[in-house]
Parts: structure tokens; sequence; C-alpha cells
């Protein structure tokens, strides 16, 4: 297994753009396509980003935060101190460390803080979300198919909150004593906090066997708007989503409608017609959601031909003795990365999503992945919802 490189060299320059007050993310997109990096955006003429982004977004990067010392030194210490056992990684956007599935987004963190084990983000893994209030039959259900698929080689991804979320983490942790990452959670507040609170022994748990990741800086509270924003992250990661309880208007359906958007298979496990804790998911199986009764209901669904990260699963589970078995990541060797003519003649001229564009070009996931990236930041390729592509000028290569 390779180690995950732990940090960005211009890391410092990333935190000042996505930590400037008055310029969005969108935005920060735009500059680092036009000037092609952050160093760059940062130097560049006043008037010269205003053309980009407007006069109020260029005028703000012109203007440190009166705050950014106190961020810059808060994550240089943070960085060098880790718990015994664990890794600080800090990744932005382009970094070959950088979680590949997050480019599947149209809006990609430009920034991920991680603690945990340095093994890459990859392999078979299941979103697990539910209610924060759930039943007791709800929590167990949470635990045991977490602790089932953790052990054939799943890892778990969710969201560190109380109820049906901190049932999986404990599960995966029960039953991924094999795995290189047996769990992660993406939290909605710095890595330097906890939330809740009664979940910190939880968090050290999945950080010694897992990972805890974050796109929000260090010092981030638990604001209400992160929690749904997070969730979108907590989809990409997952091959599908496997809705355990859920009321009607429950963040968990956002999260299994994220994961629609993006291709991914949704589960979800009915329960009584009397509970009102069940209802989102059988809203969801109404809509087409997998209706499952086990752990090797949805085992059988990521193993399915044709489904991203199926080579890795099965490398997850089936160690062939050299010492790569068990590492989550598929040991098929990697083909000669695409050329961009190759890229842009598959994409066409209409909106594409990733498994067609793949489907076209023949070509490995990570690969296309990191061309795409590639395009876009030179302006020829536009990033849209649902996890689309599409081309935005002819290429003259």
């Amino acid at each position: 297994m390779t180690p995950t490189p732990p940090v960005t060299p211009d890391w410092p320059d990333w935190l000042r753009l996505v930590t400037t007050p008055g310029v969005s993310p969108r935005q920060l997109r735009q500059l680092l396509s036009a000037f092609g990096g952050p160093a760059q955006v940062l130097a560049a003429n006043e008037a010269d980003r205003a053309r980009w982004v407007g006069a109020g977004a260029a005028a703000a990067l012109s203007r440190p935060p009166a705050d950014a010392p106190l961020r810059l030194a808060r994550t240089e210490h943070w960085l060098a101190h880790p718990p015994p056992g664990c890794a600080h990684m800090l990744w932005t956007l382009g970094d070959a460390a950088y979680p590949s599935a997050f480019l599947q987004l149209s809006d990609p963190p430009l920034m991920v803080y991680a603690q945990g084990q340095t093994a890459p983000l990859g392999g078979a893994a299941l979103a697990v979300v539910g209610s924060r209030n759930p039943t007791a039959q709800g929590r167990e259900n949470a635990l045991a198919f977490a602790q089932d698929l953790a052990a054939s080689g799943v890892c778990v991804v969710s969201g560190l909150a109380l109820g049906i979320d901190a049932a999986a983490h404990e599960g995966a942790l029960r039953g991924g004593t094999h795995l290189p990452l047996a769990t992660v959670a993406v939290v909605g507040t710095g890595l330097d906090r906890v939330y809740p609170k009664g979940n910190q022994a939880l968090a050290q748990a999945v950080a010694l066997r897992g990972c805890l990741i974050s796109e929000y800086p260090l010092g981030t509270p638990p604001l209400p708007a992160h929690f749904p924003q997070r969730n979108r992250l907590i989809a990409a990661l997952g091959q599908g989503c496997l809705v355990v309880e859920a009321a009607l208007s429950s963040g968990s359906l956002i999260t299994a409608n994220q994961a629609l958007e993006l291709g991914r298979e949704v589960f979800a496990i009915p329960g009584s017609i009397h509970s009102t804790q069940s209802r989102g998911c059988h809203a969801l199986i109404r809509q087409g959601a997998k209706l499952v009764e086990s752990a090797q209901d949805v085992w059988e669904e990521l193993r399915a031909p044709g489904l991203w990260g199926r080579d890795a699963a099965n490398a997850a589970t089936s160690g062939d003795g050299d010492g790569s078995g068990g590492s989550g990541v598929s040991t098929t060797p990697t083909p000669e990365a695409p050329s961009t003519d190759t890229v842009l003649q598959a994409l066409g001229w209409e909106p594409c999503g990733l498994d067609q564009l793949q489907a076209r070009c023949g070509w490995d996931t990570a690969a296309l992945q990191a061309h795409l990236l590639q395009l876009e930041l030179d302006g020829q390729v536009s990033r849209l919802s649902g996890g689309r592509f599409q081309r935005l000028r002819a290429h003259h290569g």
C-alpha cells in the first residue's frame, strides 16, 4: 500500500483563497481555471481577476483576511501534531491524493482535511445514513449491516452524527478489523472539533481505524448549513447509499437523492407502516430504491459487473500473499493516461456522465478523472450537476 501524501506544499495559498470572505467556491474555480494555480490567482492584477469574478470578489482577494495569520498558524500546528497512531493530512484540488470520487461532484471542495490512516480513499465503500433518533431496531440494523459489510471488505462511510451514523461507524469498526480503512466519517466542522461532543471517543476510534474528513477550515463550528452540504461528500465516497431509517423530511433523503444524481445505487431497509422513521425508506422504495433485508443483498449489488470500484472490492477481500491483498485498492495495472484529444473527442458537445465517457474511452477511472480535472482547469470542460461534463470549446492541440 502506498501511503497517502500528507500535505500539498502550496497549501497556504489554497488556505488564503478558501478563507477569503466574499468569494464563492465557484468563483475560485473560475479564477483557478483562468490563472492556473492559487499563487497565480493571488499574484494577478485585481483588474484581471475582476474580468472573471467581478470587482467585489477580485478586491476581496487583494486584502488578506484579518484572521489569516491565526488560521495559518493554527493549521501549521495541527499538521505538525497529529494524535498518536494517526496522521493529519491536507489535500487540494488537483493533488494526486485528492479523493477522486469528489471530482464527480459539480462543486468539489477545493481543500480537504483528513485525520486518520494514510491508506488511499478507494475500493469498495458504502454510505450508510439515517435518523438521529432511530428506533432500537433501526440502530441494531445499522450496526449489524455495517459490521457484516465491513467484514466483507466494504468501507462504511457516514457522518458521525448521533443515531444511525454512530451505529454504522461502530459496526464497521467491529467488522472491518482487516481493512486499512474500516470506516470514514465526513463531518460538518473543522477537524479540531468533534460534534456532537458525545461522539468524542467514537471519533478517536474512527481516526485510529479509518479516517475523519472535512472540507471546513480548522476552528469551524457546527453551523446548521454545513451538514446538508457535507452530505454530498458522503454520497460521493460510497458506491451506493443505504438508508436505514428516515422521516420524510430527513437529511438522509438529501444524501440519497445526491447519490442518485451521481449514478449511485440507493438501498433502503423497510420498516413498520406505523413508524414515522420508516416513511422515508418506504418513499425511496416506491421511487425505485432497492429493498434490502440483509447485508448480503447490498453486497451482491456492490459486486455487480460494471459497478465502479468492483475490482477494488474484490482485492480488499482476496489477498494473494504478496502483501498487497486487503488494501482496498485494485492491483490491475493502470493503462497509459488518455490524451486530451481522445477525451475531448469522446466527450463530444453534449453533456455526458463519467460512466458513459469511460465506456467511450475505455480508460481507467482515476486517469480519466485526472484528465477531466485538467481540462476543467484549462477552461475546455465544464462540470455540471449530477456528475456530468460538457465541452466548452474546440481543442486545438
